[in-house]
């Protein structure tokens, strides 16, 4: 079954994402699975590799996407210089438009 709750950090998945799980279970099954093989294939570290994802998700410009993997990393031991960082790095590759928008969201998630 798809995970209900992020085992790492305690926060609840998206409802729709749930939803979509509980609906197909199959489906939910192996998405749920897919982010935890992907890890066991290398080396990389789990607060990089949310940093890479973070990164990822704010090329897409997905404000969900931006704030989950933030405070996964956060959670993971990374400090705010890290998170802004991995954002500032992008703007050569996806525009400063979408850099100020990626901060901007990770200022909403910094100031709770």
């Amino acid at each position: 079954m798809i995970y209900l709750s992020n085992e790492k950090s305690n926060q609840k998945l998206p409802k729709h994402y749930v939803s979509i799980g509980r609906r197909y279970e199959k489906y939910g099954d192996v998405l749920g699975d897919l982010g935890r093989v992907v890890k066991e294939l290398g080396p990389i570290d789990d607060k990089t590799s949310q940093l890479i994802q973070l990164a990822a998700s704010a090329a897409i410009r997905s404000e969900g996407g931006v704030h989950s993997h933030a405070r996964r990393a956060i959670d993971l031991g990374a400090s705010s210089d890290e998170i802004y960082q991995t954002i500032l790095l992008l703007t050569s590759t996806i525009g400063f438009p979408n850099v100020a928008a990626a901060i901007s969201w990770i200022d909403d998630l910094l100031e709770d």
